[in-house]
């Protein structure tokens, strides 16, 4: 039996209400990160004269709003197959520090800029993520 296939049946052998509420907190979370990347700076804006790489530069915002995406969504996805809340955030860390560790490592060879401050940014990025997609579903399980 496949993995997937057996998520499939361990979720389906949990109940109608499980279910339910896993659609549920599922919908929000994707929500949430519909949300999170509709508010990321997409286009730069024309600027004086900055330092070569400022705390608050635009390609911040970028690292910063990735990485809480991408931990909310890994969170969120997580909440389909397990019910071990420390495991969504393990889930939704490793994703998204991977991706911003995966993208510093890129700029390392070459590619781009390393910047010790994005990595700091994907960090604080990744935080406010996992904040967010636990107090969702916190509320979720409160409302039940």
């Amino acid at each position: 039996m496949t993995g997937r296939r057996a998520a499939a049946d361990r979720l389906w052998a949990l109940g109608p209400r499980c279910r339910s509420r896993r659609a549920r907190l599922s919908t929000i979370v994707v929500g949430a990160c519909l949300a999170s990347l509709a508010s990321a700076p997409l286009a730069p804006t024309a600027r004086a004269a900055e330092p070569v790489d400022p705390w608050f530069g635009h390609d911040k915002a970028l690292h910063f709003a990735a990485t809480a995406t991408i931990a909310t969504g890994g969170y969120g996805g997580a909440a389909l197959l397990t019910d071990d809340r420390t495991a969504r955030v393990v889930a939704g860390a490793s994703l998204a520090m991977a991706a911003g560790i995966g993208k510093e490592l890129w700029d390392l060879a070459g590619h781009g800029d390393p910047s010790w401050k994005d990595l700091t940014w994907d960090a604080i990025g990744t935080t406010t993520g996992l904040l967010t997609a636990r107090g969702i579903d916190w509320l979720v399980d409160r409302l039940k």
